[in-house]
């Protein structure tokens, strides 16, 4: 099977940031960090907070892919069955985005964590967001897992959860150093939360229909005709825009 670009990686986890359980929390989560009593201005330490934040779960995201890598290496005789369990656990994801028929899967256990008082504390609140595995991230978080999985190689999948982690924090990132231009474009996504959850199942199932068929290849060319496309229009934008277009292009590869 041909393995999926960095470019649909890493534009899972921006799909990420966008279910209802991280966008419409996203005052919170800065809250929370805004925490941290250092030295430093406030925008400059909020900044630092984050970063510290988006490393605590990338940790934890990683370390489950190499262990999902490792699962998958010793069962390596029998990839074609592999495939198609993922492909049928994808698609059953999927489905349940849309109608919400596996009770099981709305479970979230995540540790109590008290407001960060330094660094350590909000890479420890980022481990305690990212092994909590909440309902609306966990599907599209799955998804990437058996994708990266399926390599059985360890670095592979570090590498497809990197940047995964990178997808989703990069806007963690922009709201905390642009947070009064950042409300505007995500009040706009707020109000078509219904219509974000329906894109994501639909495709988790186009997704694992590609596994299935072991097509996933046309996956990925057409994520990167989206990503020209977004590129083209978001260099001529304001700066999180901007931004957020060069990291597109250095994914590019």
């Amino acid at each position: 099977m041909t393995e999926p670009s960095m470019a649909l990686v890493f534009a899972a986890g921006l799909l990420s940031f966008l279910s209802p359980c991280v966008l419409p929390l996203l005052p919170s989560y800065l809250g929370i960090l805004g925490s941290v009593k250092t030295g430093g201005g406030r925008r400059g330490v909020l900044f630092a907070a984050t970063a510290s934040f988006i490393l605590g779960f990338s940790a934890v995201f990683v370390i489950f892919s190499m262990l999902v890598s490792a699962a998958f290496f010793f069962m390596g005789s029998i990839s074609k069955y592999i495939r198609t369990a993922a492909g049928l656990v994808v698609i059953i994801l999927g489905l349940n985005v849309l109608f919400d028929f596996l009770a099981i899967l709305n479970y979230e256990k995540r540790p109590a964590v008290k407001k960060p008082q330094s660094f350590a504390g909000t890479f420890l609140a980022g481990a305690a967001f990212g092994t909590g595995w909440t309902p609306c991230i966990g599907p599209v978080l799955a998804g990437v897992l058996l994708l990266a999985g399926q390599s059985g190689k360890a670095g592979t999948a570090a590498l497809y959860l990197g940047v995964y982690s990178l997808g989703l924090g990069l806007p963690f990132l922009l709201a905390a150093a642009f947070l009064d231009r950042f409300l505007v474009p995500a009040g706009w996504f707020r109000s078509r939360m219904p219509w974000i959850k329906k894109i994501s199942g639909g495709i988790l199932i186009v997704m694992g229909l590609l596994i299935l068929s072991g097509r996933f290849s046309a996956l990925t060319e057409l994520i990167q005709q989206w990503q020209y496309r977004f590129t083209g229009w978001a260099e001529d934008k304001d700066l999180p825009f901007r931004l957020a277009a060069a990291w597109f292009k250095a994914l590019a590869f």
